[in-house]
């Protein structure tokens, strides 16, 4: 059975960087232009080389987003980025509009092309279609079960993407007008605010002013907030049923997200395909606990979803853990770790130490310096340097975070 590539978000250069030291066979990023996520951080050109450079150097892939619906002005500038994305010799180009797919195979017919998931990609014979329009890869929209999936496999020879994890939108494969029609920011050109993440209630035209809630309790409800999608218990499934990448969402999380939910799927891919039963460690799903998220999901995989998809009372996101501080360097002789803050530090605290590689392991916050070598016993200063002794070694890019008190624990 072959193995399914493991894609990871790239917001930024930092989060590339943490996605391929935790596991990710290849990363997924945008330029500042023709993409999904106006406000994701993006890559300049310059960045996306060197994003290409890095990947490559360590045997992993790069593909840039070019997803937008583009309007007759987008146009001018689309056939030079595309030459661009070919020199750089990014991996793949995803692309969702027929106009912009055609326009690649026109002036850069040496770049790959994936599908995106914003072309509606639902059935064999739109898959197909792409296919023999030379398209390299499909990512599948997120309406599909198990086994339309695995009938689309049966029926075609392109490679197949599949999201496995993160924030489902309300139009399920992306291509919403909420935000557009309500805040002016179209969402398929990269502007989406978000629409169906808010609290609703029903006024009639001819009353206006007065709210009626849509809903059974005080809190109202958000009736299109969408539970987050999780297929990590049930990986073997998948690998089964024939995708060859398997994607996580999120260009827009942190650092800590992108770290945190690549290692958990990378050790449970490589235990779907090591030809035993498959077995889900608890530490894997408590790792996807920890980092911000909503109620997990498995979504439209093993059926048309229901009201227990959707979370009614609130569109907050919850975690366990707070992210605190991130390892530049370790020296082995001093057993002192280089740390850039990200969270407000202070001793006598008890800190988790997530390595990329390594096993977790805890300590507590005892001996901590600042850059001038003075003895300091807060960090409260956003991406502070300290020092800080370790209990053990650590490895670069190794996260530390610390427990979120339990809602009875805050006083």
């Amino acid at each position: 059975m072959k193995k399914p590539e493991l894609l990871a978000p790239a917001g930024t250069m930092e989060k590339l960087q943490m996605a391929l030291a935790y596991g990710a066979d290849a990363a997924y990023l945008g330029g500042t232009q023709f993409g999904l996520r106006a406000f994701g951080g993006n890559f300049t050109n310059d960045e996306i080389r060197a994003a290409v450079q890095l990947a490559h150097g360590m045997g992993r892939k790069v593909y840039v987003t070019v997803n937008v619906f583009p309007h007759n002005d987008d146009l001018v500038a689309l056939p030079d980025y595309l030459r661009f994305l070919a020199e750089a010799e990014v991996d793949a180009v995803l692309v969702a509009d027929l106009g912009v797919f055609m326009c690649a195979r026109e002036v850069a017919p040496t770049l790959p092309v994936h599908i995106s998931t914003q072309a509606n990609n639902v059935n064999w014979r739109t898959v197909r279609a792409w296919q023999e329009l030379g398209a390299e890869r499909v990512v599948l929209a997120r309406e599909l079960s198990r086994e339309e999936i695995r009938e689309i496999r049966r029926q075609t020879d392109v490679e197949l993407e599949l999201f496995v994890h993160g924030a489902m939108c309300i139009s399920y494969s992306g291509r919403c007008l909420l935000s557009s029609y309500f805040t002016g920011r179209d969402a398929n050109r990269g502007g989406c605010a978000q629409s169906c993440r808010w609290q609703y209630a029903l006024v009639e035209a001819s009353r206006p002013g007065e709210y009626y809630p849509i809903a059974e309790d005080e809190r109202g409800t958000y009736i299109m907030n969408s539970k987050d999608l999780c297929l990590l218990p049930y990986l073997d499934e998948v690998v089964a049923s024939g995708i060859d990448s398997l994607k996580i969402e999120g260009r827009m999380k942190s650092v800590h997200y992108v770290a945190s939910v690549v290692k958990a799927y990378r050790m449970a891919l490589d235990a779907a395909c090591a030809g035993t039963p498959y077995e889900v460690r608890e530490e894997w799903i408590e790792e996807l606990g920890k980092v911000s998220h909503r109620a997990y999901t498995t979504g439209f995989f093993f059926g048309k979803t229901t009201e227990v998809d959707q979370i009614y009372g609130s569109s907050s996101y919850e975690q366990t853990t707070d992210f605190v501080g991130l390892v530049r360097a370790y020296d082995a002789e001093s057993g002192l770790a280089t740390v850039e803050q990200r969270n407000n530090m202070k001793l006598g605290q008890e800190i988790e130490i997530f390595q990329p590689h390594g096993a977790s392991f805890r300590q507590e916050l005892a001996e901590m310096w600042g850059a001038d070598g003075q003895s300091i016993t807060a960090a409260p200063h956003p991406q502070q340097i300290v020092r800080i002794r370790m209990m053990q070694a650590v490895e670069g890019n190794s996260i530390l975070r610390r427990d979120v008190p339990k809602k009875e624990e805050v006083r």
